[in-house]
């Protein structure tokens, strides 16, 4: 399964009508309520505002709304994309404004998948992987060696605070946890352990 990097977004239009296709990252289905209310608000000129999101690390929370769209026309379409891409944690909405051009119902499946499809080739994706943070504290020195030591590793949000000593904050993927901790604390013979 795949993660969302940043929000992305796209337009399109089709027959007169103004599609805006807009994908955030979620952490929970609770999120999507929140987030779906805010843009209806941001959008109430809009005569739809269509969304489908997956959540859960196998994408096994699914949900989606056609917004008053005949039934299947938009939040399914919306979704099949998302699922097409092994994306989870995620939520697209596809905002319309009516443009005087009745559609039909295979050019609204067609008009909501396509600003969908459009939306996730501006998105940078990652591979979900599960994270563990860390932290430890280092003299200036012994901050020097360490420094080289995780070179070796892949770590995520990495942050250093420059104080009396070195402290470092940030993630590692779970399983190579326990190798980065016994690297940390072998380099230090023994003075830095992680937390």
């Amino acid at each position: 399964m795949y993660i969302l990097a940043s929000p992305a977004s796209a337009e399109l239009t089709v027959k007169g009508s103004r599609f805006l296709a807009e994908i955030f990252p979620v952490s929970a289905q609770e999120d999507v309520r929140p987030l779906l209310k805010a843009q209806k608000a941001k959008y109430k000129d809009a005569t739809h505002v269509v969304h489908a999101f997956i959540c859960g690390r196998q994408g096994q929370i699914m949900g989606m709304s056609d917004d008053g769209e005949p039934g299947g026309t938009a939040g399914r379409p919306v979704l099949d994309v998302l699922k097409g891409r092994e994306l989870t944690n995620c939520m697209l909405t596809v905002t319309r404004w009516f443009g005087g051009t009745l559609l039909g119902t295979g050019g609204l499946v067609h008009a909501y998948s396509e600003a969908a499809k459009c939306a996730l080739a501006n998105a940078a994706v990652e591979l979900l992987v599960e994270r563990t943070s860390f932290s430890f504290s280092a003299d200036y020195s012994l901050y020097q060696m360490l420094k080289k030591r995780m070179e070796g590793f892949v770590l995520f949000g990495v942050q250093e605070q420059f104080a009396e000593v070195v402290t470092v904050t940030g993630a590692i993927e779970s399983e190579r946890y326990a190798d980065f901790a016994a690297t940390i604390f072998d380099a230090s013979a023994g003075k830095v352990q992680l937390s």
